[in-house]
């Protein structure tokens, strides 16, 4: 113990030699951001092309534990990091919910029980998922600064209700959800047609790739390889009537910031729960070599009591992009049917016994 007290006072007194003798990291990086520019395609606008991940662990609403509090210190930080990796290991069930908000409560609870989305198998492991990218913000939702989601009107609620009282007890990565009486009943994702867009979700195929040219930026999104095609030369948004199942995006740049507005989804295609009628607006700001600040509006009175914000940081990375070969859509679904009407025989069953 002596001999590693005495290694560690060296190893620390030469670190402070180190520093002693050269500017500090934070200094470093300080000096780089004042010094960087960004860089430029041909037509003067900011290069946004790239690969660029989501993979941040920032939760998208404020954990309770958090209330009021915009930004962790340093040293918390560090502590959820450990909170973290304490409970959460490659081995376990995949956390697809709030990964923050499943650590603080365990925190609070002194234990940890992983809640499978399916009862029977277990998910897979969270081996699946990628690493974090960690940093001080308490939530993704930047408006309202309370940093959670607006309430919704009542209108959305009743329609919310409704759905989750007809809902059919079928697993998905979501939970349980929706009616399961042919094919066209289940979700656009679990038919491997489209996870909607744009896709915020973390840490699982999150990737983009960014092309430019003068008249259109293409933004194509890992998850079942869908590609956006964002006009930039002024042409107006198709009629109300035109609808797609990716909405209509058309872009322009307010200075060094791309701007993308969605409108025209189809009713089964919409945004983070809103109504086909939403107006989504994305802005694209390149801050440093490596990230973009990616703020993403959702407008839609009809839906949400009002316009909610948040900003995620997407972060450069030196890889290409493959396939997401998406297979579920063309095996799973007989399974999926199968189980639908198994689970309604063992609750007529059920009901049969339980009224004699």
């Amino acid at each position: 113990m002596r001999n590693l007290l005495a290694v560690l006072v060296a190893v620390g007194l030469a670190a402070v030699s180190i520093a002693a003798q050269a500017p500090s990291a934070g200094t470093k990086t300080a000096n780089a951001a004042r010094t960087w520019k960004v860089p430029r395609t041909p037509d003067g606008h900011p290069d946004l092309q790239g690969v660029w991940a989501n993979n941040s662990v920032t939760p998208t609403e404020r954990p309770k534990q958090w209330k009021d509090k915009q930004s962790l210190t340093d040293a918390e930080l560090q502590e959820l990091k450990a909170l973290v990796a304490r409970y959460v290991s490659d081995g376990g069930d995949a956390v697809f919910q709030n990964f923050v908000q499943v650590a603080l409560d365990a925190k609070d609870k002194g234990e940890y029980k992983q809640i499978s989305y399916d009862r029977a198998t277990g998910n897979y492991n969270e081996f699946w998922m990628a690493g974090r990218d960690w940093d001080n913000r308490t939530s993704l939702i930047t408006d309202p600064p309370n940093g959670l989601m607006p309430s919704l009107t009542p209108e959305a609620q009743a329609k919310r209700d409704r759905a989750r009282g007809a809902q059919v007890q079928v697993s998905s990565e979501n939970g349980p959800s929706g009616r399961a009486d042919g094919p066209e009943d289940r979700g656009l994702s679990e038919r491997c047609i489209t996870f909607g867009a744009p896709r915020m979700g973390a840490a699982y195929n999150s990737y983009f790739q960014i092309i430019q040219s003068p008249e259109a930026v293409a933004i194509l999104q890992e998850t079942i390889h869908d590609a956006r095609i964002v006009p930039t030369d002024g042409r107006p948004h198709l009629p109300q009537n035109v609808r797609q199942v990716l909405g209509d995006p058309r872009g322009h740049w307010e200075g060094d910031t791309l701007v993308v507005e969605t409108t025209n989804y189809l009713p089964i295609s919409t945004f983070s729960g809103s109504t086909e009628n939403v107006r989504v607006v994305e802005r694209y700001t390149r801050v440093s070599p490596d990230y973009i600040n990616w703020e993403v509006t959702a407008i839609d009175p009809a839906t949400w009591t009002q316009s909610w914000t948040l900003m995620i940081r997407l972060k450069r990375v030196n890889e290409q992009l493959y396939e997401y070969a998406c297979h579920e859509g063309n095996y799973a679904l007989p399974g999926i049917l199968a189980g639908a009407r198994a689970a309604e025989k063992a609750a007529a069953a059920a009901a049969k016994k339980g009224s004699r």
